[in-house]
């Protein structure tokens, strides 16, 4: 059996940086994990460039069943130190937009700074070791692995949410929860594309590819300005995915196809300047062409000239093209999401520390907690400062 000052389970974003931090203040500690490579899930993030934090990161950006848990944390370790840290090791990014900050070369580099971190402050990184068993001790844990039994001091659960199970994502971290008395709230699928209704997906069909600008809503009247995307499979694109972490099965999702304009105005404008052009070609200048040939053929838009429209036709057509409803059959699930929705409960933990209340010692961050946040590196910021404030207290 190995002694160890602290254990932590899971060599992701949130694993490494609170493993570095404890080392640093002289602790000696162990990860483990059971993938090949450290960091999988940084690898192929924003598509393999890794969108690492965001300018704007505040509480505001987060899901959690108690909305004031991140705050400690997130003003503890901003984006801002995080920045700091990459810059220290040369890190080359770039912004983009909203906030955004990616690799300029790639999710590698962000990989390597953790585990130079790790090599700096005396870290060992165990790779290829399944987690078998965990039990409370007189003094700690006892953690028997495929490769090896701890005895530490304090263990940090670290093991990432149910996502992209390809990439080896397991409910080890949920089990040791339940395992020691924490609640753990219901799990689901976030930032995740929508499948469709059948009688959607024949509408839609070659649509495949189109992208546009619009305003997504849900029924907590929470909205979200970006990009949808047709898919073979249904809607996604960052809007939709942003909006996926608030619907609930058997909603609708409402979209305002054109959030720049008022319809009502542009037709008044349209019957003045080309009365005898069609609407289905007046339409195609300002929305995709494909995407109107869908509205003309399934007669949701009027076979006729602008002009010959009515009042009544020209209301309807703005409250259709400005609050467009659709109701997902639901989610692609777990295999395409980005993150998990839900986990152990945040009023079992510290907010300062992370550490579970009733037993002292075992701590939860990252994934496995019920924090969420929105598309755009906050989620990334959140394992950065969780990761560092546990670091601090293990």
């Amino acid at each position: 059996m190995q002694q160890v000052d602290v254990l932590v389970i899971g060599a992701g974003a949130a694993g490494l940086m609170c493993a570095a931090q404890a080392g640093y203040r002289g602790r000696n500690v162990v990860v483990v994990d059971m993938g090949k490579k450290p960091g999988r899930k940084i690898l192929i993030s924003g598509g393999g460039r890794c969108n690492f934090t965001n300018e704007h990161a505040s509480p505001h950006n987060y899901l959690c069943n108690n909305p004031h848990f991140v705050k400690s944390c997130l003003s503890r370790y901003t984006q801002h130190d995080f920045i700091d840290l990459v810059e220290r090791h040369g890190l080359a990014y770039h912004h983009k937009t909203l906030g955004q900050l990616f690799c300029d070369n790639s999710a590698q580099d962000i990989v390597d700074i953790l585990m130079t971190e790790c090599q700096w402050s005396g870290v060992h990184v165990q790779l290829r070791s399944e987690v078998i068993s965990v039990e409370k001790a007189q003094q700690g844990y006892v953690v028997t692995t495929s490769t090896q039994t701890y005895a530490c001091e304090s263990l940090v659960v670290a093991s990432g949410g149910l996502t992209m199970p390809k990439l080896g994502a397991t409910p080890i971290g949920y089990k040791i929860a339940e395992q020691f008395g924490l609640k753990v709230l219901p799990t689901m699928a976030a930032l995740v594309p929508f499948t469709l209704h059948q009688h959607d997906k024949d509408r839609f069909d070659g649509l495949s590819g189109i992208s546009v600008e619009c305003e997504v809503s849900s029924e907590c009247n929470t909205q979200f300005r970006e990009n949808i995307l047709f898919t073979h499979r249904g809607l996604s694109g960052p809007a939709i995915l942003q909006i996926s972490s608030f619907w609930r099965a058997g909603q609708a999702v409402t979209i305002n196809l054109l959030p720049d304009l008022s319809v009502e105005q542009w037709l008044a404008q349209q019957r003045q300047d080309n009365p005898q052009k069609s609407l289905k070609n007046a339409l195609a200048t300002i929305l995709p062409k494909r995407f109107v040939e869908m509205l003309h053929e399934t007669n949701a838009i009027a076979d006729c000239n602008v002009n010959q429209l009515s009042h009544s036709q020209i209301n309807e057509l703005g409250n259709y093209l400005h609050r467009w409803q659709i109701k997902p059959n639901g989610t692609e699930g777990y295999r395409t999401a980005e993150v998990t929705l839900g986990g152990v409960d945040t009023d079992e933990l510290s907010s300062k520390t992370f550490e579970a209340k009733q037993s002292p010692g075992l701590y939860f961050i990252g994934e496995v907690t019920d924090v969420t946040g929105w598309l755009g590196g906050y989620n990334f910021q959140y394992a950065w400062s969780c990761g560092w404030a546990c670091g601090q207290a293990c």
